[in-house]
């Protein structure tokens, strides 16, 4: 009876890895391919940056700076590693686009259209055409002229400035986790339009992070079978919002550093002594002063710059 009962006792084994196994591999196929939740969430507004905060709490100026912006070009040359794409830049285009909305949004400045002044240029003449057309007396006002040109543009942008990982497995259980540091630096710099002279310029460097969480089980079910499990978690920060954290402090700190010139001036003296100016003050200081903006005080003092109008 015993001898007759262990052969179906060995096909039932057998029939149970036989299913077993096919089961595992459908149900972790499933968990692979599931359609991931965001997609078809609505657009959103970029999310602020810390900078970019910062600007909007800036006291207010005397007068606002009519700034004019020709471009902010990408000057790396640096382009995505193959197999990705050989031919598609490592940074975005559009940085100028950002730079003119980290001026709007600081209340400092009155930026004006130059980037498509051809278009402008093209929409104005067709204005001029209506106009006399119709015998209108109205005419089309001047273009508003630029105190200072903003130039500048993204200057460099370093891959895997740092690597890095670390594992451990004990009893076929595992987990590991690498990360990669990119780096992108961005130059800005304010003209006089009258004199062509440079007011000041400034850098500034944001880290890119990117890591990944591998986690790992290994073992063995019995003797014939073996079971392994694995999964991952990638988290890569967007370069653009990288670029664009950038670009609002270089906003930010030229702004504290010409007020600190005297190149132009707050609405209230006594917003110098703000918290935010004085922490964005002894950032580019590299050491926690209070100091109060150049003035001349008696006939014999230095005449501090002009402020630009």
């Amino acid at each position: 009876m015993d001898n007759l009962k262990m052969p179906g006792t060995r096909l039932l084994s057998t029939a149970r890895r036989s299913w077993i196994a096919p089961a595992l591999v459908l149900t972790l196929s499933a968990c692979a391919i599931q359609k991931p939740v965001t997609v078809s969430d609505e657009a959103q507004l970029t999310p602020p940056t810390p900078s970019a905060t910062a600007l909007l709490q800036l006291p207010p100026p005397q007068k606002k700076i009519v700034a004019a912006v020709y471009g902010f070009r990408d000057e790396t040359g640096q382009y995505k590693p193959s197999p990705n794409s050989a031919f598609s830049t490592a940074v975005t285009q559009g940085a100028a686009s950002m730079l003119m909305k980290a001026l709007k949004d600081s209340g400092w400045y009155i930026p004006v259209e130059r980037e498509g002044l051809q278009s402008l240029l093209t929409e104005r003449r067709v204005l001029r055409a209506v106009d006399e057309g119709s015998q209108g007396s109205g005419g089309v006002p001047n273009l508003l002229p630029a105190s200072i040109l903003l130039e500048g543009g993204v200057i460099a942008y370093d891959t895997n400035t740092r690597t890095g990982g670390l594992g451990a497995k004990f009893l076929g259980i595992g987990m590991g986790t690498q990360y990669s540091v990119d780096q992108v630096t961005i130059n800005l710099r304010a003209v006089d339009v009258a004199t062509g002279a440079i007011l000041d310029s400034v850098s500034t460097t944001k880290t890119i992070f990117s890591y990944e969480i591998h986690p790992s089980y290994f073992r063995f079910v019995n003797y014939y079978d073996l079971l392994e499990i694995e999964g991952g978690y990638t988290h890569n920060e967007p370069a653009q919002l990288a670029v664009k954290e950038a670009i609002d402090a270089a906003v930010m700190h030229l702004t504290v550093q010409g007020i600190k010139n005297n190149l132009w001036r707050l609405k209230n003296p006594a917003d110098w002594n703000s918290p935010l100016i004085q922490r964005y003050l002894s950032t580019g200081d590299r050491e926690v002063t209070t100091v109060t903006p150049r003035q001349k005080v008696g006939a014999d003092a230095t005449p501090s710059p002009a402020p630009v109008q």
